[in-house]
């Protein structure tokens, strides 16, 4: 199978032209008529990433996150994106990114975190021009729950080690915003749409005062928030490319330590 033939699955869904500027979503490395046989999914492109693909004999890595996002000037082996890009290309490894595009997509990273906690009624939190599109999302849980109770149950199902919060605006909670990866741009959204609660990530210090006590808003962190984008890509490559072997990787880690 030929790169273009699993890339075309993944832009049918979420097309390049949904990415932000600043993006580098797409084909990072390799040609799309080169032919592929197995594809890694995984959040980053990692050393230990690569090391699994080639045990696994994954010719193509699929990942969130594009490594490539500013411009490399030299090639020399001096950091870890070097070294990366460096050994994908001798060892015939092609890089995709499905980024932003993802985000932004109907049914994308927000959607589909929303149902894994359980949120239902979904409307786009902050919609784009074109219809459908957009990033993050406002639902309503089946019924009130306690805040703190909630956020126990999103720290357990998304193996979330650290959750930091502003204060508990409302003991109860059944309105619930969510926008995956750094989300501090939405909070005025989530006030808005008249969400109890806001659950992003990448947050800073006085983001934890902008809501005013108006609702609650929480930091799971963004590999945690994220780490969904290998199911939901598994999940669209699965369901349309029933001969072609995708596997789910096992070495996308957390760059981020937590001394507890």
């Amino acid at each position: 199978m030929k790169i273009k033939d699993v890339t075309s699955v993944i832009e049918t869904f979420a097309p390049l032209r949904w990415q932000e500027s600043y993006d580098n979503a797409g084909l990072v490395v390799g040609r799309e008529d080169d032919e592929v046989h197995a594809a890694l999914l995984a959040v980053d492109v990692t050393e230990e990433v690569l090391d699994e693909a080639e045990r696994l004999g994954c010719d193509l890595v699929i990942t969130h996150h594009p490594i490539v996002f500013h411009p490399l000037k030299r090639f020399n082996s001096a950091d870890a994106v070097q070294r990366c890009v460096e050994r994908a290309i001798r060892r015939g490894i092609a890089l995709y990114a499905c980024h932003t595009n993802l985000d932004s997509a109907p049914g994308g990273m927000s959607w589909y975190l929303a149902d894994m906690l359980g949120i239902g009624s979904l409307q786009l939190l902050q919609p784009s021009a074109e219809e459908g599109v957009g990033f993050g999302i406002v639902g309503d849980l089946p019924e009130p729950v306690r805040t703190v109770d909630f956020l126990q149950r999103v720290r357990e199902r998304l193996s979330v080690r650290v959750i930091r919060h502003s204060d508990i605006a409302a003991e109860r909670v059944v309105r619930v915003a969510l926008c995956t990866g750094a989300g501090a741009s939405l909070i005025g959204d989530a006030r808005r749409a008249g969400a109890g609660l806001y659950i992003t990530a990448d947050l800073k210090y006085n983001d934890f005062m902008t809501p005013d006590k108006a609702l609650t808003v929480a930091d799971i962190g963004h590999f945690e928030s994220e780490y969904c984008a290998i199911r939901l890509l598994f999940d669209i490559l699965s369901k349309n490319l029933c001969t072609f072997a995708v596997r789910k990787s096992e070495c996308s880690r957390n760059p981020v330590n937590y001394l507890v």
